[in-house]
């Protein structure tokens, strides 16, 4: 049976086309059993959170179980938000957020970022039975390796995995991940 990966991409201009390395290192690390979708999200600069939840959950309704969601970036940062207030009628098997930008809070303060914003308590919010990982390179040149320790405290049952070098891109081999994803069965 094929195991369905759903990625989203971060944001900014031509991010698509960058997170795809990313998409196609996935793809290629789990080999057939798995498929990873990867759409084109919707105004990529600006990256609307209802707009991008709406995808998601559009997504999600032809997906099969199991099921894993993946984010890089702001993707992750909308894919834990949508997660905790979608009504899902499958179950998630995985969330693993790679380089995820924390907002508000000790993290980031943009025109906008309540947006993003996760309420405390938000690892209620989230389905009991689902694994969730926490991705960050301490290298990374874009979002702050501090935001990690943010989330993991936000998300106590969530696995850490601090890698030590790869950048924002993490060197567009997401070979750690597709590890903890086929522990999952």
């Amino acid at each position: 049976m094929t195991k369905h990966i759903l990625f989203l991409q971060g944001a900014g201009e031509g991010a698509h086309k960058e997170d795809k390395k990313l998409a196609e290192s996935l793809q290629r690390s789990l080999g057939a059993d798995y498929e990873v979708h990867y759409p084109a999200m919707p105004n990529e600069d600006d990256a609307p959170y209802e707009q991008w939840k709406q995808l998601v959950e559009k997504e999600l309704t032809g997906m099969q179980p199991p099921i894993m969601l993946i984010g890089h970036s702001v993707g992750a940062s909308i894919i834990i938000k949508a997660v905790s207030e979608l009504k899902l009628e499958q179950p998630i098997a995985g969330v693993f957020l790679i380089a995820a930008p924390f907002w508000g809070g000790d993290g980031w303060r943009y025109e906008g970022y309540e947006e993003l914003e996760l309420p405390q308590g938000i690892a209620a919010k989230l389905p009991g039975n689902t694994s969730i990982a926490l991705y960050h390179c301490r290298d990374d040149e874009v979002v702050p390796f501090e935001h990690l320790a943010l989330y993991a405290q936000l998300l106590p049952q969530a696995r850490v995995q601090e890698v030590d070098e790869g950048g924002h891109q993490f060197n567009n081999d997401l070979s750690v991940v597709a590890k903890d994803i086929e522990s999952l069965h």
